[in-house]
């Protein structure tokens, strides 16, 4: 290697070494997304040369791209982190109002809301009232006590199932009262969501969430404020066992024994929970959680999503592990949702510290569930945004689509394909297409991430946008894609392709179209009874013309015989009326010439000035179909005018 050669190459990496060091100072103190582009404005306000700033351009995406997963990080891990911390206070309790106290500002800071506040049933007196409140600022409503079944509270008691306003004073779904509306309009509350503390089938209060304007809930917000809930129930129903044990110990003789034993079980679940938060905080699954419980029980537990109905049905209404057989069985559920099981397999001797154990094990698989969840529906949902703008918009900056597609592991610069899927299956009712369609919107979007893709909802179907592997065509990926989703939803999938399509970025309108493409194609195959199938428009022809839904015919006359077209209009000669007749006499001349009362070298003479309009194969059977196609298309299309 020559010495210049060497030195070339050595200044090269001074020069990428150079470009990363701004921005790992930037990362170092956590500096904020817009900060990242000053180092490439001021190379540029300097008058750097060209290879430094490209040198900085990569080195700022590659910054942002770890910026924003140690931000997404961050998040998760302030979501997981508040609630092992409360289930941690839990396994510790020595203050039930610190534990309501630290769930109600947890809940109220991870949701962003306004105000958190959690009340509980009275039953001495028949009515409820405001045990914990956190960003309140009106006496009244933090004094508030309510008769059973009023307000939002009282609905919430009575079906024990989470609701939510958007605007408390305009819902009629609930019974108003003077008390009532005079604290909520006191504290300003406009948007509440409440989610029951169950104790078993038994509702004793209600945990909120409210915000001072209108706001939508979503339903991930919806199953964490029910997690603090169950974790709050949890809390007031261990405090009820320790007064009641406290209680039973000062009747008895032997309270010290019985205070050493409880000491030892408050012992052995601090402990099973801290094992839990280590292991979930370290990025455990599930599965792991599994393996830590079997070691604490001293049995096999494993996580499942089937297991026998009646059981699972009767521990998730009860909130508690249930015996099968010889088995123990604990739901694993949140915001009302059945997510699966924690079984504990041949261990039919179960005491109930063993399984308050269990049930905690599976509160935690709930928890981690969701998180997970969490995180692959937020993904999905970005990748459906920018999915969506490429379809819908025309005018986005080509560098900001980039970034945004970089940031998905997604090359827009590549050669891609458009494909439209639909469900052939016919749904009984409107909910079952509603589920079938999240399925298959689902099945696209874990198939666009894995292929470094885009997927989106659209036209009740899924429209996905994937790289086209060098070697590969658009029909072939149209037919793997139709297996692949069939696969997943258990239903037959139709997938129509456009053509391969290239710079998504600088021709805005390029995704649309093709788009638009890939739904004619999808019509095509439906019309021929090939559901469950895939092609692109290279498997028609001419026949997906007659086939899609949206035909360009204006379009396909002018490709085939636009030329004879435009050359009777300019001259005002009868080339079309000739073709015509030429046709239906079966592509004889001399009858033609009849037909038209002309001499027979005429007809040949128009003929020949066809034949050098459209090409010399216009004979061939393929060209003269579609020739016939196109005359009679243009008569129907003219047709209307001529009344």
């Amino acid at each position: 290697m020559s010495r210049d050669h060497t030195k070339g190459t050595t200044t090269a990496l001074d020069t990428a070494h150079d470009a990363d060091a701004p921005f790992l100072e930037l990362l170092a103190r956590g500096a904020a997304a817009e900060a990242y582009e000053r180092p490439v404005l001021r190379a540029r306000a300097e008058g750097r040369p060209a290879e430094r700033i490209a040198a900085l351009e990569r080195a700022k995406l590659l910054a942002l791209r770890v910026h924003a997963e140690l931000e997404g990080r961050r998040r998760r891990e302030a979501e997981l982190s508040a609630l092992f911390e409360t289930a941690h206070d839990l396994a510790g309790l020595r203050d039930l109002d610190a534990v309501l106290r630290a769930i109600v500002q947890r809940a109220r800071s991870l949701l962003g809301t306004d105000v958190a506040y959690l009340s509980l049933n009275d039953p001495a007196r028949g009515d409820t009232y405001m045990r914990v409140t956190e960003g309140s600022v009106a006496a009244r409503f933090q004094q508030l006590r309510l008769g059973m079944g009023e307000g939002l509270g009282g609905l919430v008691a009575q079906t024990a199932r989470p609701y939510v306003t958007d605007d408390y004073f305009r819902d009629d779904r609930f019974r108003h009262t003077s008390t009532i509306d005079a604290g909520v309009r006191d504290e300003g509350l406009v948007a509440i969501l409440g989610v029951p503390l169950a104790l078993g089938p038994d509702v004793i209060g209600v945990l909120f969430a409210a915000d001072r304007r209108a706001r939508v809930f979503e339903r991930e917000q919806i199953a964490l404020l029910g997690s603090f809930a169950a974790l709050a129930a949890a809390a007031i129903d261990t405090a009820n066992l320790l007064t009641e044990t406290r209680s039973a110990l000062a009747g008895l003789e032997h309270a010290n024994e019985i205070i050493q034993d409880r000491s030892a079980v408050i012992e052995r679940a601090s402990d099973v929970h801290d094992r839990l938060a280590e292991l979930v905080l370290r990025g455990g699954g599930v599965h792991d959680v599994a393996a830590a419980v079997s070691q604490v029980l001293d049995g096999t537990v494993e996580f499942t999503e089937t297991a026998p109905a009646r059981a699972l049905e009767a521990s998730r209404a009860e909130g508690h592990a249930v015996r099968h057989a010889d088995d123990w069985i604990a739901a694993v559920a949140a915001g009302g949702e059945l997510l699966g099981a924690l079984v504990l397999r041949g261990h039919p001797g179960l005491d109930p510290v063993d399984q308050r154990t269990l049930e905690r094990a599976a509160m935690v698989t709930s928890l981690l569930l969701l998180a997970r969840r969490s995180a692959a529906e937020a993904e999905q949902r970005v990748r459906g945004e920018l999915l969506d703008d490429l379809l819908d918009a025309r005018d986005h900056d080509p560098r900001l689509l980039r970034e945004r597609a970089s940031r998905l592991s997604a090359d827009l610069d590549a050669t891609h394909v458009v494909l439209a899927a639909r469900l052939d299956g016919a749904a009984s009712d409107a909910d079952q297409e509603a589920g079938a369609r999240r399925r298959l919107w689902s099945a696209a979007s874990h198939l666009a991430a894995t292929r470094q893709g885009l997927a989106a909802a659209r036209d009740g179907g899924t429209v996905l946008l994937l790289p086209l592997e060098p070697g590969d065509t658009a029909t072939d990926l149209a037919r793997r894609t139709a297996r692949h989703l069939g696969t997943a939803v258990h239903e037959a999938v139709t997938v129509g392709a456009s053509a391969p399509v290239r710079d998504l970025t600088t021709h805005p309108d390029t995704v649309a179209a093709a788009y638009e493409e890939g739904r004619r194609c999808l019509d095509a195959l439906r019309l021929l009874g090939r559901s469950g199938d895939g092609a692109a428009a290279e498997d028609f022809g001419f026949l997906g013309l007659l086939l899609a839904g949206d035909r360009d015919v204006t379009g396909f006359v002018d490709r085939t015989i636009g030329r004879v077209v435009a050359y009777d209009e300019r001259r005002g000669t009868d080339l079309l009326r000739t073709l015509d007749a030429y046709f239906a006499c079966g592509m004889s001349p001399a009858r033609t010439k009849d037909e038209l009362h002309v001499h027979v070298n005429t007809v040949a003479q128009r003929l020949e000035r066809v034949g050098r309009l459209l090409g010399d194969d216009w004979h061939s059977p393929g060209r003269a179909l579609e020739i016939q196609l196109a005359l009679r298309l243009r008569r129907l299309a003219v047709a209307p005018s001529a009344h």
